[in-house]
């Protein structure tokens, strides 16, 4: 009996910020989640039951968006993952990846895009080990870019 197969992903470089920081980046859809989960709960209409279930849906999607943030560079494409959207960039587009950091490219049609990298984005109050991280992986973005 053979084994099941297992879908592969192309390969490539995960780039994703510390464990802690991951959590804290699920944390804006976590911690609203769980109050809209007791507020379900309680709810003594069905329209305010079904409104506040959808709600910690719309949650529970931000969170794991949130944890799973991160950048993969592979070697034809980048998928850039944040909370809303995830965007494949081809990396003959890729021009460049400024300070904020985000991604420069150019469109199919001509046109100049930029894609924000939000996991790498840093902010006042993190820890050094954070800010590290987050530097180190938007240098590896950068060497990425610049070898395509």
């Amino acid at each position: 009996m053979d084994a099941p197969r297992r879908a592969r992903r192309p390969g490539g470089t995960e780039l994703a910020p510390t464990r802690a920081n991951r959590v804290a980046n699920a944390l804006p859809g976590l911690a609203p989640g769980l109050g809209l989960l007791v507020y379900a709960a309680e709810a003594g209409a069905p329209g305010e039951r079904a409104a506040a279930v959808a709600a910690v849906l719309v949650c529970a999607v931000l969170a794991v968006r949130g944890y799973r943030a991160g950048v993969r560079c592979e070697a034809e494409r980048l998928v850039v993952r944040g909370y809303v959207w995830t965007r494949v960039i081809p990396r003959a587009a890729v021009t460049g990846v400024t300070g904020l950091p985000a991604v420069r490219w150019t469109s199919a049609g001509g046109r100049r895009r930029w894609t924000p990298v939000t996991a790498f984005a840093t902010v006042s109050g993190e820890t050094g080990g954070v800010r590290s991280r987050k530097r180190h992986n938007a240098a590896r973005l950068r060497r990425w870019a610049a070898r395509g």
